[in-house]
């Protein structure tokens, strides 16, 4: 019985061992990461410890510690902060003592100047008497104002308002350390000591000046009733003042932006053409992110506030936003207010609970209002999920344990009697979660949202899980490994939950209450439809179909804001310079290019396609060969070599490079420091940090990994080039997977997995990197994205560095890896095939791709980041210049794999050869000469049909195409 041999395996000293290592993988997160602020700051209320009151103290830079001159600007040089400041940069730190007159919390402001003018945030830590209090004060945040380049908005050729350039605004600010994360209410408090303390901001990223720092008391808001008695001799108005949101703003983002809306009750629309008459909506979600606005009273006195907004958040939640007026919230009360979900336009007049607006008191002059997204009402929820997500991955790995992570139903297990209390954990989350729903239904005043929903089934699916706790083994798929797990369910939520989307028409100060209504009239509706519906009979798009004859007519396979960004470039600089005319269409799916190809119905050129689609459109005489064109080899040099390999045959050349991947190993620095363990510089390396990773229930994460059953060329291809293999001989007539260099790299492909226990399957290594269990790994752009963007909670925690490679006999290390992306190519069917290449040189240009690139961030967001295959554009680009130094020192091994007839065959039985030493335990030797008399069958099939062969004699060889013909053309020297 299984059972009994449970029981005799887990006797106590092998169950004490077990949770000791446990809490040894505890303690050892628990060292590398601080507690998190909500955390501490409980730890800080329960032992007593109170705000301090009545105290600030400002501490100019010439009062820092160990400044010396060179870090101290002069009074001239100071941007007329009108004292000497400090230059923040490079990795400079500076530190300042304070004396305090009582233990007790604080916070600290910071006047700052930002000289960063990128997309990247100028990013901070803090650290008080030489220790980061709590995890959050590892990324203090300093935020860049951002205006429109320009008041009235440009029209593009059929008349639609573009969304202008944006600019940071030079200006001096004051900031209060706050969560990067914006979830905290309140800014950070800081625990200081009676006596002198030492405070220390160190760099992580960006530049700025810093003028005086300050101590101080924690602010406290006054009510709005107190707020009100201030102003009890204020009088009521009658003015009322409108405010469009689009115009004549500020904003601590570049990516809230102004949004085109369509419909009879927006100010102002236009049925025939698009206006952008709202701003906001989903650019406007993340929690910090503020918008200001500067409106001009002409009489004192007190004034309602009403927003016309559109809040249909996906998920039918309410969100939240917090008022200031002047830089400063007015009451407690305004620090949090709700907007609920509704389909239609209202006017949301600020007030209380029962609907009561409050008053707001002006004085004649100009004041800002700003509006900030404030995701901290869904804080406590948020903990409470990432709690219950961490015990129930614990407990999943305790059952694996115990289980020899076997999942065989015809197994019974007696798990309660090794987890006597494992009814009550399941009881335990699915009480927090209740409760968890039911203050979100609160947040929601009682309405349903998907949230709650969300919330509810969980609950639902640990009741059910606990009716039967020893069937849990076999169903470990619905509490935390399938996709419709109580795991997947809570991780999804902590991505929904602290979105905050508001679209906003315009707002009134008013004293009357005789403000238009949100949404208009029957008769303005359908007389606006009519007018609409007329007008789409003659109006251009961009996914209209045909150009005229004098026009290049380009297919881009990327989503419409793209199409718009380019095709407005293209109108700015490249038809004015050159005077030849472009229409970009959408291109919904790239693979009917072979098919409009057949058809002669295909465009002149095509962008931002997959590199293996030129070659399969060459092979069938479609496309241009860009090496006829005089000045290619010269304009070729803009590119990584290894890039061109799949768009080559022999040497002809048939597309350029559009975007490029790379592959780099991402670590978690906290950790790895924690563990002292070095990054590793070959894979010798990495199989020596292995042990002490598994040790603390960590591991090391190969592309492999993530590629569940089919391993495309991305995962296999690196370690035979590396190994110095190949995957055809020279001739392109047989594989050359079988030779002794590719043997070997095939094997330690295999022993990876088999010997050393890397992971054979995981599906998302960026939340196995987030959640420490798997602090280092090899991935790529993807994944970049997401932690540059989508984990604020690790930001200047983790790192980048070139791929582990293979050291070779004379002491280099070949670091060989896939990473092209998307291609530009010119079809034999164009109108001029001059014209098209002058387009595609301007396309791909340094100048043109740094300001796309550009302009797509700043306008779109921090994901929005454009991996251009342009060398020196790529050096332009707003990312932190160390990432930039290693992935161009990745590319300088960048080496894609070259397209063949045959070469589908190549890439799966590659697949199928690691599947079967790894899961069938096959000899390496016997795998690969299995796997190559299938692949030279299908080769010689294929060279048959294409002409390279007939009746199994080469009749012409198939020049397989290298990184060293390609540097060849730019009169470089051969190089191994």
């Amino acid at each position: 019985m299984i059972s009994l041999v449970l029981m005799l395996l887990l006797v106590v000293p092998h169950g004490v061992a077990l949770a000791e290592k446990e809490s040894s993988i505890d303690q050892t997160v628990e060292n590398v990461v601080e507690e998190r602020y909500h955390t501490v700051l409980e730890q800080w209320k329960e032992a007593g410890v109170e705000s301090a009151s009545n105290f600030e103290a400002p501490i100019s830079p010439s009062n820092f510690i160990d400044v010396t001159e060179d870090d101290l600007l002069s009074v001239k040089d100071s941007k007329e902060y009108g004292d000497r400041v400090f230059y923040w940069h490079n990795q400079k730190s500076l530190t300042y003592k304070v004396l305090v007159p009582e233990d007790g919390l604080y916070e600290l402001s910071f006047d700052y100047y930002p000289l960063s003018k990128e997309v990247v945030p100028i990013e901070g830590s803090i650290l008080v008497n030489g220790e980061f209090p709590y995890y959050e004060s590892r990324r203090i945040v300093f935020p860049v104002n951002w205006k429109n380049a320009y008041d009235k908005f440009d029209t593009d050729r059929f008349g639609n308002e573009i969304i202008p350039n944006q600019e940071a605004i030079a200006e001096w600010s004051k900031l209060t350390a706050e969560d990067a994360s914006h979830l905290q209410p309140e800014p950070l408090k800081f625990y200081l000591k009676k006596g002198s303390n030492e405070i220390k901001l160190s760099h992580l990223r960006g530049e700025m000046l810093v003028g005086n720092v300050y101590v101080h008391s924690p602010t406290k808001l006054l009510s709005y009733k107190d707020y009100s008695a201030n102003y009890a001799n204020g009088e009521k108005t009658t003015a009322i003042i409108t405010q469009e949101a689009e115009k004549g703003y500020t904003k601590n983002s570049s990516y809230i932006r102004p949004v085109a809306s369509a419909g009879s009750s927006i100010v102002p629309n236009d049925p025939k053409h698009l206006l952008l008459n709202t701003l906001g909506g989903e650019s406007w979600e993340q929690g910090g992110q503020r918008v200001n606005w500067n409106v001009s009273i002409e009489e004192e006195g007190f004034y309602k506030l009403t927003f016309k907004v559109l809040q249909n958040k996906e998920t039918g939640g309410t969100v939240f936003r917090k008022l200031q007026i002047d830089g400063d919230i007015p009451f407690a009360e305004a620090a949090q207010i709700p907007f609920e979900f509704n389909k239609k336009w209202v006017n949301a007049t600020i007030g209380d609970d029962a609907g009561e607006p409050y008053l707001f008191y002006f004085t004649k002059g100009v004041h800002e209002i700003s509006l900030e997204a404030d995701a901290s009402p869904v804080e406590r929820t948020i903990n409470k999920i990432n709690e219950v997500i961490r015990d129930m991955q614990e407990f999943a790995l305790s059952i694996k344990k115990l289980t020899g992570n076997q999942n065989d139903r015809s197994r019974g297990w007696k798990i309660s009697e090794y987890i006597p209390d494992i009814e009550d954990r399941l009881a335990n989350w699915a009480d927090q979660l209740e409760e968890e729903s039911k203050y979100v239904t609160k947040l929601s005043t009682g309405k349903q949202s998907k949230d709650i929903v969300s919330l509810n089934m969980a609950v639902q699916k640990l009741r059910t899980l606990n009716e039967k706790p020893d069937e849990i083994p076999n169903r470990l798929t619905e509490l935390t490994e399938g996709s419709s797990s109580v795991a997947q369910l809570l991780g999804s939520l902590l991505l929904e939950l602290p979105k905050q989307p508001l679209l906003v028409d315009r707002f009134y100060v008013h004293g009357s209450d005789q403000i238009p209504a949100a949404n208009a009239g029957f008769w303005k509706k359908t007389t606006d439809s009519i007018t609409r519906f007329i007008h789409s009979f003659s109006a251009g798009n961009y996914s209209a179909a045909n150009a005229d004859g004098k026009t290049i007519e380009i297919w881009v396979n990327r989503p419409r804001q793209y199409v718009e960004l380019i095709q407005n470039l293209a109108d700015q600089t490249f038809t004015p310079k050159s005077g030849i005319h472009v229409k970009f269409s959408i291109m919904p799916d790239e693979g009917k290019l072979i098919l409009a190809s057949a058809a002669n119905n295909q465009p002149d050129i095509a962008i931002g396609i997959s590199n293996w689609l030129p070659y399969e459109l060459s092979m069938r005489g479609a496309a241009v060969d860009l090496h006829e064109f005089e000045d290619f080899e010269a304009y070729s040099k803009q590119f990584s070599p290894g890039a061109f390999l799949p768009l080559m045959i022999d040497d002809s050349v048939y597309a350029l490079p559009e975007t490029q991947d790379f592959y780099v190993q991402f670590y978690r620095k906290d950790i790895l420091n924690a563990l002292n363990v070095p990054v590793p510089d070959t894979w010798d390396d990495v199989v020596k940090i292995l042990p002490e990773l598994q040790r603390y229930g960590m591991n090391y994460y190969s592309p492999i990994a993530g590629a569940v059953g089919f391993k495309p060329f991305q995962t296999t291809a690196p370690f035979i080039y590396q190994f110095q293999g190949d995957l055809y001989e020279e001739d392109g007539m047989k594989t050359a997977i079988g030779e002794e260099e590719s043997l070997r790299a095939i094997q330690f492909m295999a022993n990876l997995n088999t010997i050393y226990s890397m992971p054979m399957q995981v599906p998302n290594f960026y939340n196995h990197f987030r959640y420490s269990t798997l602090p280092i790994g090899i991935s790529n752009f993807t994944t970049y994205i997401q932690l540059t963007a989508a984990a604020p909670e690790i930001a200047g925690w983790w790192d980048i560095a070139p791929h582990p490679g293979i050291t070779q006999p004379d002491g280099t290390v070949e670091r060989w890896a896939t990473g092209s992306g998307q291609s530009a190519m010119i079809f034999k069917g164009t109108k001029d095939r001059e014209k098209s290449w002058e387009f595609l040189k301007w396309w791909m240009s340094t100048e043109t791709q740094t300001e796309f690139a550009s302009s797509l961030q700043t306008l779109y967001g921090p994901e929005y980041m454009w991996n251009t295959a342009n060398i020196e554009a790529f050096k332009k680009l707003p990312w932190p210049e160390e990432h930039k130094d290693k992935i161009l020192e990745q590319w300088e091994y960048l080496k894609e794999v070259p397209k063949t007839p045959g070469a589908y065959m190549v890439e799966r039985e590659l697949s199928n050869i690691w599947n079967r030493i790894v899961f069938d335990g096959e000899n390496t030797r016997s795998a690969v000469d299995d796997s190559v008399i299938t692949i030279n069958r299908e080769i010689s099939r294929k060279m048959e049909e294409f002409g390279y062969m007939k009746n199994g004699k080469m009749v012409r060889p198939y020049h397989i195409p290298t990184v060293e013909q390609v540097k060849s053309w730019a009169g470089e020297e051969n190089e191994d």
